[in-house]
């Protein structure tokens, strides 16, 4: 009964336009969206997460997937630098030192999340692109999300990886290629969003540095276009654990915990002007988004 509750308010949620400042952070199945920054308001979303019935992500898994068509390039340490957050990210697993602890207060009817990440691996999928399924404002070719979708799918299938409800398929695709789900585009209104498909639980990733104004915070602790997409990677991640199919944890707009802080960093650890980092982990230094605290009712940088 509570997940046909559940079901039902995201039915409901689907197809309103949320009132309050800030842009709708979901739409149908498309969850978590990252506003662009000339599109974000200011305190987003309203009150604490409440529970919603659905399930969350006890332990998690991700692969990371780089679909690089020929003619199309990412930066020279892009698919590295993104692999190694999510390697450092597993490693640091348990640990209360950064963004990823606060998702433990949150549950399902199985118990609390555990902060218990593992990496897969990564995939370089070349594959050619197919004729564009949407229109932007930024780029000459343009995915729908039906077309990352199958995408994602075939990729799935081609390195006999399973999905299953812990494992979260990150697609990041190449500079200068946009994409649109239903009216909302990357670069116009998002960043990044997250969904799911039958049993494959995805996150669409356009390469944050195509337009710098409407992605970019502004500091590379690691010298390269990568810093802007793990940052808003990390949202989509965090998002995915505590609300998979957009049934379990969001507030009473339908802000998840990463929506509810987007754009806001917190204290800086360390680095200079363009370089800061708020975020160390597993001994590298990263700029990420703060998380959504219901036990401090804030947005927090480490612990809960």
């Amino acid at each position: 009964m509570g997940l046909l509750v559940a079901a039902t308010a995201l039915v409901a949620l689907a197809g309103v336009a949320l009132a309050g400042n800030g842009p709708s952070p979901r739409s149908g199945k498309t969850l978590g969206m990252v506003p662009a920054l000339h599109a974000a308001g200011g305190a987003l979303g309203s009150g604490n997460l409440v529970y919603h019935g659905g399930p969350v992500e006890h332990t998690n898994k991700v692969y990371a997937i780089y679909w690089v068509p020929s003619g199309y390039g990412v930066s020279s340490s892009y698919e590295s630098l993104i692999d190694r957050f999510f390697g450092d990210v597993a490693a640091d697993s348990g640990k209360t030192s950064n963004v990823y602890y606060s998702d433990t207060q949150y549950y399902d009817g199985s118990g609390n999340i555990a902060y218990s990440s593992s990496f897969g691996g990564s995939y370089v999928d070349t594959n050619a692109l197919p004729k564009s399924g949407c229109r932007d404002s930024y780029t000459s070719v343009c995915l729908s999300d039906a077309q990352i979708q199958a995408e994602i799918e075939k990729d799935i299938a081609a390195n006999g990886w399973t999905a299953s409800p812990t494992t979260e398929f990150f697609m990041f695709t190449a500079k200068g290629i946009g994409s649109c789900s239903g009216s909302s585009c990357a670069f116009s209104q998002y960043c990044a969003y997250h969904s799911w498909t039958g049993s494959v639980l995805y996150a669409n990733m356009p390469y944050a540095d195509t337009v710098p104004a409407a992605c970019d915070a502004g500091n590379h602790p690691n010298g390269d276009d990568a810093d802007a997409t793990i940052n808003v990677t990390s949202h989509e991640h965090n998002e995915t654990i505590t609300d998979e199919n957009g049934n379990a944890w969001y507030d009473r707009r339908g802000y998840e915990n990463g929506d509810k802080c987007a754009w806001k960093f917190g204290t800086q650890l360390g680095g200079t002007s363009g370089s800061y980092y708020n975020q160390t982990i597993n001994g590298h230094h990263y700029e990420l988004q703060m998380e959504y605290s219901n036990r401090s009712s804030k947005c927090v940088l480490t612990g809960t």
